[in-house]
């Protein structure tokens, strides 16, 4: 960092760093009635709703539908109601659609998480190191983003897994090294402003490092914007998934909603539900996602908890 501020005294520094963070070293206005904010806005009540029913049909996938979903259970292009055993009928190999749906979940959650950690790890880690060292580092890691923002996500996801073999694993890395650049500036300007706060300024007077600083005070404090776009980059992620996949680049092994949609564009014509209903639960969830996301940016503003 540059030159040390002016000292302060021990209690008034140790003051000033202890104030800015609540439990667990997040901010305090994160921790004090941030999900009872949450939900009272109506954005973030459907959104947690919506995201809380979809975790649970993934989660409880196996239990209520335990067979294939991949396996063929019935006549091919069942109607929807025109069987109790099968509510949303059947595709045209004679899968069932509901069964689909709901272990689709799990795999399209499933690549979009992965992505999205991928995603953040790159994008928290490159934003904190470059905003808060700066000099030869944060142009390095600056230029590497602009690189990279100055390809299309989704060609160059396109261009990973096209490259490679398609699977959960490599559709999930390509779509979280796509994900990062936006994350990263974002947590870069934070860092940027954190760097110079009485709170950073009082933890170098107590003699902290740099590491310490960082994972302690500018971390926690950059968080609120990483915990929006967060919801926002899983959405995203199931997107990417679900048009990769309609373009014939998705994991033929695993029932996701995206290869749902791929496979059923063939007959979108005559039999329109086959695709349509797995483009539902996507809309459905990228919905949630996004809603959530609004609800999570009112209710960990510093502004509301008071």
């Amino acid at each position: 960092m540059n030159a040390l501020p002016t000292p302060v005294s021990s209690d008034v520094a140790a003051a000033v760093s202890a104030s800015a963070t609540g439990y667990a070293g997040l901010p305090a206005h994160v921790t004090r009635g941030w999900l009872a904010r949450l939900v009272r806005t109506p954005s973030g009540l459907i959104g947690s709703v919506l995201t809380l029913a979809i975790l649970l049909m993934a989660v409880g996938a196996r239990w209520v539908f335990p067979e294939d979903p991949l396996a063929m259970v019935a006549e091919p292009f069942l109607r929807p109601f025109a069987d109790a055993a099968l509510p949303l009928g059947s595709d045209m190999l004679g899968r069932d659609i509901l069964a689909g749906i709901v272990h689709g979940a799990r795999a399209s959650l499933a690549i979009a998480a992965s992505a999205t950690l991928i995603a953040v790890v790159l994008g928290v880690g490159g934003g904190l190191l470059g905003g808060y060292f700066g000099g030869w580092l944060d142009r390095a890691i600056t230029r590497v983003t602009v690189f990279f923002q100055t390809v299309p996500p989704f060609l160059f996801a396109l261009a990973i897994v096209a490259i490679v073999q398609p699977s959960v694993a490599t559709i999930s890395l390509a779509i979280g090294l796509t994900s990062w650049p936006s994350l990263a500036r974002l947590v870069r300007a934070e860092s940027l402003r954190l760097r110079h706060s009485e709170m950073v300024h009082a933890s170098v007077a107590l003699g902290a490092s740099d590491l310490r600083i960082i994972w302690r005070d500018v971390l926690p404090n950059a968080m609120t914007p990483v915990l929006v776009s967060t919801s926002l980059l899983v959405a995203n992620a199931i997107l990417t998934e679900s048009a990769l996949a309609f373009l014939g680049l998705g994991d033929a092994n695993v029932a996701s909603w995206g290869n749902m949609v791929g496979a059923g564009r063939e007959v979108l014509r005559t039999d329109w539900y086959i695709a349509t209903l797995p483009g539902i639960a996507i809309l459905i969830a990228v919905l949630a996602l996004n809603l959530l996301g609004d609800g999570l940016a009112a209710a960990l503003d510093p502004h509301s908890a008071h």
